[in-house]
């Protein structure tokens, strides 16, 4: 009789353990993840694979998480050829696009690697990857033109030694000649804002042959309905260049001149801007002057106040 009572108390027991063991399982992540999981930069999008294995796979096997990959602060700093290959390779060669901003380790060969897994990226952007070549980039395109039906959208600038005779080679690569170049509206930062949504002023490559000084950059076109009116037709005397030949208000893109319809102003980024801009921004309440909307994250907020100082005057006065 005690032996069958010790055998059922065993076989409870035996129950309850595994009852406990199931429970403690974790079950897939909830639905509403996933829709979090679409809006997470890549850095929160890779932390979020730590946090548990339900997590991981659920990271790890949704490809539509991975067919757009943007890289920037502070995850470029870290990035080598090998980390962006792993990344990458989440996508199963179905990449459509890819953001690499100021991602020093990235080599030509990299690069490379990555684009033979994925043929068919239609958008890359590797601004300021100064590690890269313009002989790499050339390589890089010329797979893409071979496989890719859409029109390819580049962002270069940064990379050191690309010439005019590279930028024909591009050009005729991504068949640029067949179709007209849109105007560019000094837009030299916006890479995320390029990257989510296709703006009708956003041309199919970031770089061209600066009228004034023939080098090749980033150059823009002014969006002054005047200036558009004056510069038809004569190349020369228009305000279209590089921003190391047509200074321009950081907050609009309109040229900035000497003269008393155009003056400029300083802000306390010591970006230029020009008067108009300059008198609808919010100010330091010391030194009065405003932060372009590319720099507006420096501000120091005050207690008790709806104001803001700038970096400087925060150091020199709190």
């Amino acid at each position: 009789m005690d032996m069958e009572v010790l055998d059922t108390e065993q076989e409870n027991t035996s129950h309850e353990v595994t009852n406990n063991l199931t429970q403690s399982r974790p079950g897939p992540p909830h639905d509403s993840v996933f829709l979090v999981l679409s809006r997470l930069p890549l850095v929160e999008l890779l932390s979020m694979s730590l946090v548990c294995k339900s997590l991981k796979d659920a990271v790890d096997d949704d490809i539509l998480l991975w067919l757009n990959i943007f890289v920037d602060k502070p995850l470029n700093s870290r990035i080598s050829d090998h980390t962006l290959m792993d990344i990458t390779s989440k996508a199963n060669g179905r990449l459509k696009s890819l953001a690499l901003i100021e991602c020093l380790q990235i080599t030509d060969a990299g690069l490379e690697a990555v684009v033979a897994k994925n043929p068919l990226i239609n958008k890359l952007y590797v601004p300021e990857c100064t590690s890269l070549t313009a002989e790499g980039i050339i390589r890089v395109v010329e797979m893409l033109a071979q496989h890719s039906r859409k029109p390819i959208l580049l962002k270069l600038n940064g990379i050191h030694d690309i010439n005019s005779e590279h930028l024909e080679i591009i050009r005729a690569l991504i068949q640029l000649n067949q179709r007209q170049q849109m105007k560019f509206y000094h837009k030299r930062n916006q890479y995320l804002l390029d990257f989510n949504e296709q703006s009708e002023t956003n041309p199919d490559i970031d770089l061209d042959t600066c009228p004034k000084c023939s080098e090749v950059r980033m150059v823009f076109d002014c969006p002054d309905q005047m200036c558009r009116q004056k510069s038809e037709g004569n190349v020369l005397s228009a305000c279209r260049g590089c921003q190391y030949c047509v200074p321009r208000c950081e907050e609009c893109g309109r040229c900035v001149t000497d003269s008393e319809e155009r003056d400029e102003a300083e802000a306390a980024c010591n970006d230029i801007l020009c008067m108009d801009c300059w008198f609808r921004l919010p100010k330091c309440n010391f030194c009065n002057k405003p932060y372009c909307k590319l720099h507006a994250q420096k501000k120091q907020s005050l207690p008790e106040s709806s104001g803001f100082l700038c970096e400087v005057c925060y150091s020199d006065f709190i």
